[in-house]
């Protein structure tokens, strides 16, 4: 078994020499946050395949396992890639725009939107604040074209800095910045009134 501290890079190149446990441990690491943002960059109108595109995903990885290199992209950036890859293509051939709807995820919202303000669980008495502004955000989200969500999520999901938006998306500079420069101004117009509370509790 492999040392569970070992970083993502060691564990992809142990698994590429054989070591099937090293993937176990990879895939236990990432499993949530590589799902959330496949479900997030899929939107509510394709959230039916986002276990499909998941799947996908992890089996792209596996394929790939022998042409991973640590000296190009870290481990984590390499495989939100493929994912986002992925769910870009699965968006360009459904070719339809995601349309705003009422999101059944709202629990996973509010842990996201708890983390950003630096809470683990919000108090009692703001528990349908949180909740609301939880359905608000995935709506919110799902408002956005499928270009400048991927940029927000790659962004604030996977820390992209905006070089490497533009570098991961094959985007001029510019492009890059221009794109989470929307998908911010969109998200705050549209999130409105629960930006107020958020940025107190700061």
């Amino acid at each position: 078994m492999p040392d569970r501290d070992l970083p993502d890079d060691e564990l992809m190149l142990a698994y590429a020499a054989g070591d099937a446990a090293a993937f176990d441990v990879l895939y236990a690491r990432h499993e949530a946050a590589l799902y959330r943002f496949v479900r997030r960059l899929l939107g509510s109108a394709l959230a039916a395949q986002a276990d499909e595109v998941f799947q996908e995903a992890w089996l792209r990885i596996v394929t790939a396992r022998a042409s991973f290199r640590p000296q190009g992209a870290a481990w984590r950036t390499w495989a939100f890639t493929i994912a986002h890859n992925l769910a870009m293509d699965r968006l360009r051939v459904s070719g339809r725009e995601v349309v705003p709807d009422t999101p059944d995820d709202d629990g996973e919202a509010l842990d996201w939107l708890a983390a950003r303000a630096d809470q683990v669980a919000p108090s009692t008495e703001d528990l349908a604040f949180w909740r609301a502004a939880g359905a608000q955000l995935l709506h919110c989200l799902d408002a956005l074209p499928a270009a400048q969500r991927a940029a927000f999520l790659l962004h604030h999901e996977d820390g992209a800095s905006v070089e490497d938006l533009a570098q991961r998306l094959a985007l001029p500079f510019e492009t890059a910045k221009s794109r989470l420069r929307y998908a911010l101004q969109k998200l705050r117009g549209c999130m409105g009134e629960y930006l107020v509370p958020l940025g107190a509790m700061r």
